[in-house]
């Protein structure tokens, strides 16, 4: 009985999250939704400090303007540091933050259930 008032605290709890858009639940989603985010932020936890060009070369199928707007996006909300050197002709910097570093420990629990269920649903065919 205490499990099924458990469960539907739960639900209710969910429901509120996915109504409320000024919830946690949806600022982090916000901060890394898109088809490019996710591979930004996993590219700069493998090489620490990347350039624009690099970047673009790791991050398959992306275009200039595409990985530009992600770019400035990710750093408004904190997860890249983006460093540009006084030269020319200009060099610019990519790397996480700590926020950025520490949100990286969740992509990879996503990641892991990911893979966890293609190999179930390729079982179960």
């Amino acid at each position: 009985m205490a499990d099924i008032k458990d469960a539907e605290k739960t639900r209710t709890s969910i429901k509120e999250k996915l109504a409320n858009p000024e919830t946690g639940f949806e600022y982090a989603l916000s901060l890394v939704s898109g088809k490019f985010k996710m591979p930004i932020l996993y590219t700069l936890s493998v090489y620490p400090t990347v350039r624009f060009n690099e970047l673009q070369r790791y991050v398959h199928d992306i275009s200039y303007k595409t990985l530009s707007r992600n770019l400035k996006e990710l750093e408004g909300a904190g997860l890249i540091n983006r460093k540009e050197y006084p030269q020319i002709p200009p060099k610019v910097e990519y790397s996480l933050t700590q926020a950025g570093q520490s949100i990286i420990i969740i992509l990879d629990e996503f990641s892991a259930w990911g893979e966890n269920h293609m190999a179930k649903l390729k079982k179960a065919q």
